[in-house]
Formats: C-alpha cells, sequence, structure tokens
C-alpha cells in the first residue's frame, strides 16, 4: 500500500520493479541499478517497527546485490522518527527497583527486542558495509535512529526544512543506532555531546555547517537531487566508488561497531529504568517528567 505522503518518484520509471514486501517500506530498483528504499509510515512520522526493520534488512542484502547506488528517505513529512516505542519497549512498565532488580535487565532486553534494536544495529552495520554508494534525501524530521540512518550515508541532502535530532534524554534514553559514534565523526565530540544532551533539534543548515550533511536543497528538490546524484553515482564506476567509500567509512568509523554494543548494552538498562517508565508516561499524557533515578 503506497501512502498519498510518500515520494513516488522511481516507482514509475521505465523498466523499475517494485521490491516492497512490507507496507512500511517502499523498495523500487530501477533499470539503472538505483535502489529507492523509502520509509512509509506516515501516521507516525515513519517510526521503525521491527517488522520494517526486518523488511530493511531484506532490502539492503538485495542491493548488495543487485544495486549500484541505495537512495535511503522517508516521506514529505518525516525521514523518519525513530524506534516506535508504542509497543515493545513501552507496553510493560519498567520495575520500581531500577535495573539493578531481579529481573531488571532481563526486561530491558526484552524490550530492547521488542522495538529491533538488535535489528537496527544490524541495519546500520550493512549500510556502511555496502560495497556501493548510498544517499540519504531528508526531509522533516530524522530523530533518533532515524539520524542514524540518515548519518550512516554516505551522502546526506537535506530539504532546508528538515532537521536532526537526538530527542532519547526527553524520555530517559541514550541515543542508540551507533548515534554515538556517527555524530562525533562527522560533527566532533562536543557537538555530538550538545545534540545528546539537550536533545536540540539541528536544522539543515546548521547540519551543513556541522558536517552532519553532504548539501541542502530546496523542500520541493531534495528528492530530485538526491535522485540525479543516485543516477550520477550509477553511470560512474560503482566499484571505484564503493571501494572508496569503504576506505573512508573504515578510517572514519572504526569504532562504530563498538559504539553499537555499548549503547545496546546502556539502553537495555534504561529501558528497564523508572526514567525511563516515567519519561514514556510523562509523553504519553503530554506532561513534564520528574526524573528521579540515579
Amino acid at each position: 500500500m503506497t501512502s498519498p505522503d510518500a515520494p513516488t518518484s522511481g516507482a514509475a520509471s521505465t523498466g523499475a520493479q517494485d521490491l516492497t514486501t512490507n507496507d512500511g517500506l517502499r523498495v523500487v530498483l530501477d533499470a539503472a541499478g538505483v535502489m529507492t528504499v523509502a520509509f512509509n509510515r506516515p501516521e507516525t512520522l515513519n517510526a521503525l517497527t521491527r517488522d520494517v526493520g526486518l523488511a530493511l534488512l531484506e532490502a539492503l542484502e538485495t542491493a548488495a546485490a543487485r544495486a549500484r547506488v541505495l537512495v535511503l528517505t522517508g516521506s514529505e513529512r518525516a525521514f523518519c522518527s525513530g524506534a516506535d516505542l508504542s509497543g515493545g519497549a513501552s507496553s510493560a512498565s519498567a520495575s520500581s527497583e531500577g535495573s539493578e532488580a531481579p529481573g531488571g535487565a532481563a526486561d530491558g532486553a526484552a524490550r530492547a527486542k521488542g522495538v529491533g534494536l538488535d535489528v537496527i544495529n544490524e541495519a546500520i552495520r550493512r549500510i556502511r558495509d555496502l560495497p556501493i554508494p548510498s544517499i540519504a534525501a531528508v526531509s522533516g524530521p530524522a530523530a533518533g535512529v532515524g539520524c542514524s540512518f540518515a548519518l550512516i550515508c554516505d551522502y546526506v541532502v537535506m530539504s532546508e526544512k528538515s532537521y536532526l535530532m537526538l530527542a532519547f534524554a526527553k524520555i530517559g534514553l541514550m541515543p542508540d543506532g551507533g548515534a554515538t559514534a556517527l555524530v562525533a565523526a562527522s560533527a566532533g565530540r562536543h557537538r555530538a555531546l550538545r545534540m545528546a544532551l539537550s536533545a536540540e533539534k539541528v536544522y539543515a543548515d546548521r547540519a551543513l555547517e556541522w558536517g552532519l550533511a553532504s548539501e541542502v536543497a530546496a523542500p520541493e528538490a531534495y528528492l530530485t537531487r538526491a535522485l540525479e546524484l543516485a543516477a550520477g553515482f550509477a553511470a560512474g564506476p560503482t566499484k571505484a566508488l564503493g571501494t572508496t567509500e569503504l576506505a573512508i567509512n573504515a578510517a572514519t568509523l572504526g569504532g562504530l561497531d563498538a559504539a553499537l554494543d555499548r549503547e545496546e548494552e546502556g539502553q537495555q538498562r534504561l529501558l528497564a529504568s523508572p526514567d525511563f517508565a516515567e519519561g514514556s508516561a510523562a509523553f504519553r499524557e503530554k506532561r513534564a517528567p520528574v526524573f528521579t533515578d540515579k
């Protein structure tokens, strides 16, 4: 099912193949070898579920085997608002004793699996390891793991009205999906800490200034620009381009695997904490949270 809010470019191209297997993720491979993968849950600003994450892994496997370029995008309203916490993470209340209480760690691990953190981390690794160029076309928010999915791509085209955001602290969590490494690799330690601790929105112009974006385009042109770049890369020496981007990723993202492991361990503890229970309840109830954990 195609959302009226989702980008349609690529699907109608001559010789294009619709490889969609999940309504929440549109996948199209055109005749030139450009694979466009679009998050497609606009009613949740493209929040990522475990099932959508599994469909993404399948698409990335196909991209590695058949595509010459990957374009990762969302809809006009949002790139991706992060992991969907309406199910696995928040359905059970956290132990009042916190993550150190009996069962706390197990609860946190179950919640992390429920929101698909293991699947998300594997998808981040697979995009990094793709032997072809990858381009993120960002409109609206790229928040939480959405920020990670944008930054793991080799080239980031942002709409003028789009922004990156690490809002985890607002609900008692920490950045995940490799964000602790990805933001620092592009913007530096203090800007990474600024984003993670303050949860501020980093709009496109500032993202470009900080090195988090490759270029900025008008809202009506961001996807067209990304697809133009993709067509150029696809027509070029993709083996050389892929070897180049893999070498640069190896030089700059050597700590990504360790970061993903640290984040997953830390997030499991936090998902079982009283502060997360309070933060998620406050979010649902549209009130300010009162954090008391130490």
